[in-house]
């Protein structure tokens, strides 16, 4: 694939212990488009992330604090803020469990809403602070095959230790499903709540592997719910892994993410591995060319639409699923029309979204036609979501 190099210096090499240190990058196609099918829509400017519609399911959980617009700005159009030494790798240079700075996170006045409220919910529900609050990146499949990126859209994860084999799960997303389990390492699993089903699974993993077998106090929460579109369990999978692992790795190292993936690989095989893999190994401004060797050094391709005068916006529609195939069709008609790139959908089988690349100067243009179509039919307008192109978890000190 080739193209131009996003204009502006190279980001620093990360630091020893994050993400992909040293990996390929290669350039992606004109404009840092990816190849895809005839799906797509925009949003208006100041629209894309507020603007919930009327009526119907919202993509983000009611019960989730609200960013202020200084919030929105320091993490780049809802993505994730780049500290000193991690914009290349997405990850935080250090790690381990020798600070244990979850704990004071829910009190931190500068620190993001959404990291602060998963910090307190844990307390509040379990009567301790965390050790580890780690953040952990939707991500979603371009349209070339084999290539993955993460979306500037956080999970995240609040964990502490026990010692008494027990795991007490809770979230704000399942307010009245929280619960207490055993752990433990073999035989069927307890019964659980379906949204405590996976979580338990990883913990599992982890246990069985040496990390965590005492038990652990553990609250998860996402930004965005499953009427985005884009998958709700690869990165909660991932942040849990990374905040328990972190808790149990020794001060001034990071948790081996390459043994996590194979962890999460083993325990719930049915996820989507190159979208945790992105979660993982995603840079900023790029995304991962997935190999068929997992340990092989990760390559990159360049794909930062911002960079070159174009965005990618997120399109969730609304109402039946039996009616999904068609409105989006209907949709993306019109965004061609109104002058959308290449669209395509964001995980391997069709959903109730899809990803869509466009001029900067027709995002107006195109989210006022598809709405106005929308509208005459009387149907629910999508919901339209701004993505910026993210780096991978890390840990929330």
């Amino acid at each position: 694939m080739t193209g131009p190099e996003p204009a502006g210096p190279r980001p620093a090499p990360a630091a020893a212990g994050s993400p992909p240190a040293g990996g390929a990058t290669t350039q992606a196609g004109p404009a840092g488009a990816p190849r895809g099918g005839d799906f797509g829509f925009a949003a208006r400017p100041g629209e894309a992330e507020s603007r919930a519609p009327a009526g119907g399911e919202s993509a983000a959980p009611a019960a989730t604090a609200q960013a202020s617009p200084a919030d929105a700005s320091r993490r780049g159009d809802f993505g994730f803020a780049a500290r000193p030494g991690e914009a290349e790798s997405g990850a935080p240079a250090g790690g381990g469990s020798a600070d244990p700075a979850g704990g004071d996170l829910a009190r931190r006045a500068t620190a993001d809403p959404l990291f602060r409220l998963v910090a307190y919910a844990l307390e509040a529900a379990h009567g301790r602070p965390p050790t580890a609050v780690w953040s952990a990146p939707y991500a979603f499949h371009l349209g070339s095959p084999g290539l993955v990126a993460a979306a500037g859209w956080p999970t995240a994860a609040a964990a502490a230790p026990r010692t008494d084999g027990l795991v007490r799960l809770s979230s704000l997303g399942h307010p009245a499903d929280s619960c207490d389990l055993p752990l433990s390492l073999s035989g069927p699993p307890p019964d659980a709540p379906a949204w405590a089903v996976r979580p338990y699974a990883v913990l599992r993993a982890l246990a069985r592997a040496g990390y965590g077998r005492g038990g652990t106090d553990l609250h998860v929460q996402g930004s965005l719910t499953g009427a985005a579109g884009l998958a709700t369990a690869e990165p909660a999978e991932c942040a849990v892994a990374l905040a328990v692992a972190d808790v149990h790795t020794a001060a001034g190292e990071q948790p081996d993410r390459e043994h996590l993936a194979r962890l999460l690989a083993g325990a719930l095989p049915d996820g989507d591995e190159g979208l945790r893999r992105a979660v993982f190994f995603a840079r900023p401004g790029r995304a991962l060319l997935l190999s068929p060797e997992p340990r092989r050094r990760q390559r990159y391709v360049v794909f930062d639409p911002a960079a070159s005068g174009a965005r990618l916006v997120l399109v969730a529609v609304r109402g039946e699923a039996a009616d999904r195939p068609g409105e989006l069709a209907r949709a993306v008609a019109c965004a061609r029309r109104a002058g959308a790139l290449s669209a395509w959908q964001p995980g391997q089988q069709p959903g109730r979204s899809v990803l869509v690349l466009l001029p900067e100067a027709r995002m107006a243009a195109v989210r006022a036609a598809v709405a106005e179509d929308f509208r005459d039919r009387d149907r629910p307008v999508p919901r339209f979501l701004n993505v910026a192109v993210a780096g991978a978890a890390r840990r929330e000190d």
